[in-house]
């Protein structure tokens, strides 16, 4: 009775949504992308993740390490919860030019007609012939349901949208929202298929990144799967279902034509409706947004204390919030080591649950902390919970060794490049527990019981132990740590010192990151400045600072020299296995 009650409350000041006050507003003001998005945020909300969760005692809610990239396959389909998808333009649609299929409903006003509320044969016909082409999508056991609702109601009116929702979510397919003749939006159309060209537009995309080239099957196939991924994680997806590939690869198409447009997605796997839209500031990308019901971490006392004062908790029992989660873009990088980077977070919202008041100043899903305290879990065997390893099997707690080991190759496949790029001290203390867990004595018959999945987290720690140096060579090469600008002695010192250490580790040998220790270097050989000031010039024109830099300067090349040479042979080492296996 208790959550029903909560139920009946709920959003009970707020109605329809424009900006970001949640300010009640009649129908034919939402008349901009920005205004029907905020409408869209408050219903959807509403009925797509406050009501199941009201109706269902045990809800699936969102961890958030899954609405940090790079994103997971999902592990189950809930078959019980809301799943949709729709499209918004922000112009008047012409049916016959638009290039995807949809069954369209009429708008009163753009049959010429201004009714003013009075009955007439046309706004009849309208109406009737709006009302039957959604019946002619629904499973029959809806139909009479809907007749009863909307029997006098223009299903095309953006004011009886969030009734016509629930029917809407019965739907396989996307339903349509765009402009009027007067410039307002309204509901045109349903059943609509977002036109998807895969294996083009991935091709294309390897291609332009340099992962693919014309006829190399070889290549193709070692680098497709990446390929894969980071083309979707650009859109805010893992590698999943039709229905969220198709909204991707449609909305990279209204981009490139350049269309002011939304997408919007629910899965009933993820239970996060995402959002793709086009922005005056989104140059390279449409924007990628994500709303999802999330448990906030018990460890975080001060946040906790926070919502609570301000009433941000959906549940504060379960502590349930609602998380708008915004992500940032970035471009593919062969040079930078963390390459596989398509998506970060650039910000996060707590969404108060009856005003729609944003509050930004709480770190929800990039805590170190919480990262920390997971491993430490996993290590322990105190981890309650499940994973996907390698895609396709499920995992859940962490009572054995076999399953420990899964978890963390799993755990350090998520935070790779956070480890990566984040402070030392937190990187001290993962290697700490790494450490200990992996060279525990008392472990090492289990481990070798377990030989090839122990070597396979090793690999993965050892990529990110190597990963790490390279990205501090990064830094060197750009001349500057923790905003300090270094010297040019500072930066030789250093790149000679990674690369004389990277050459003894290098029996875990990472192509990638080869590469990117070879680019670095020469980079760093082929400064200008350095070349002109210190190398070119003898040695008794130059100051004893001179000197030492031109010294260090050799010993780079030659470094840099090895790693070639190492590079080289490992190629051709692969040529002859491939011939031999030929």
């Amino acid at each position: 009775m208790g959550m029903k009650r909560n139920w009946n409350t709920l959003f009970r000041k707020a109605r329809l949504a424009v900006n970001n006050g949640y300010s009640p507003v009649s129908a034919p003001q939402i008349s901009s992308l920005k205004a029907l998005k905020s409408f869209l945020d408050l219903v959807h909300i509403k009925h797509c993740l406050a009501k199941p969760f009201f109706e269902q005692d045990d809800y699936p809610l969102v961890e958030s390490r899954e609405l940090l990239p790079s994103f997971e396959s999902d592990a189950f389909e809930h078959k019980n919860l809301p799943g949709f998808s729709l499209v918004a333009f922000n112009r008047p649609l012409n049916y016959f030019q638009e290039v995807f299929q949809y069954d369209v409903l009429h708008t009163l006003i753009d049959q010429g007609e201004a009714f003013h509320g009075i009955a007439c044969p046309l706004e009849r016909t309208v109406i009737s012939q709006n009302r039957q082409t959604i019946i002619n999508r629904l499973p029959k056991q809806l139909q009479d349901d809907f007749r009863a609702a909307f029997q006098q109601r223009d299903v095309s009116d953006i004011e009886h949208y969030e009734d016509l929702l629930p029917f809407l979510l019965e739907m396989d397919r996307a339903h349509v929202l765009a402009l009027d003749g007067f410039g307002s939006y309204y509901h045109a159309g349903v059943y609509a298929s977002f036109p998807s060209d895969l294996d083009s537009e991935l091709k294309r995309f390897g291609l332009r990144i340099g992962k693919f080239a014309v006829g190399d099957n070889v290549k193709y196939e070692l680098n497709r799967s990446f390929v894969y991924n980071f083309f979707m994680e650009l859109y805010g997806f893992p590698v999943v279902s039709e229905r969220r590939t198709s909204a991707a690869l449609f909305a990279r198409r209204l981009f490139k034509m350049g269309e002011e447009f939304l997408i919007r997605v629910l899965g009933q796997s993820d239970r996060t409706i995402t959002t793709l839209h086009s922005h005056p500031s989104a140059k390279a990308y449409p924007r990628v947004e994500k709303l999802a019901l999330v448990a906030v971490d018990p460890d975080q006392k001060d946040a906790m204390d926070q919502l609570k004062k301000g009433g941000y908790f959906l549940d504060a029992r379960k502590r349930v919030v609602i998380l708008r989660i915004r992500y940032r873009q970035h471009k593919f990088n062969p040079d930078n080591v963390r390459q596989d980077r398509a998506l970060s977070v650039e910000g996060q919202e707590v969404i108060h649950p009856v005003t729609g008041k944003a509050l930004t100043n709480l770190n929800i899903i990039k805590d170190t902390t919480n990262m920390f305290l997971r491993l430490n879990d996993i290590v322990r065997g105190e981890y309650e919970g499940r994973i996907i390893y390698k895609r396709y099997e499920v995992v859940e707690n962490t009572e054995t060794d076999d399953k420990r080991l899964k978890f963390l190759y799993s755990w350090l496949s998520k935070h790779q490049r956070r480890i990566i790029g984040y402070s030392d001290e937190f990187y001290s203390k993962v290697v700490l527990v790494l450490d200990t867990y992996l060279l525990n004595p008392d472990s090492y018959e289990i481990f070798q019981d377990m030989y090839e999945l122990y070597q396979e987290v090793w690999a993965k720690y050892s990529y990110i132990q190597q990963a790490r140096k390279v990205k501090i060579l990064e830094d060197l090469v750009e001349g500057k740590r923790k905003g300090e600008q270094l010297s040019f002695l500072v930066r030789l010192e250093g790149a000679v010192g990674l690369l004389h250490d990277l050459k003894f580790e290098i029996v875990n040998y990472f192509e990638e990151l080869v590469s990117s220790i070879i680019t670095n270097g020469e980079r760093l050989l082929n400064t200008r400045y350095l070349i002109t000031h210190y190398v070119e010039k003898k040695d008794e024109d130059l100051s004893p600072y001179g000197r030492e830099v031109k010294k260090q300067y050799q010993k780079l090349v030659a470094l840099v020299d090895e790693f070639v040479a190492i590079r080289k042979s490992r190629s051709e080492l692969a040529e002859q296995l491939l011939q031999q296996s030929a």
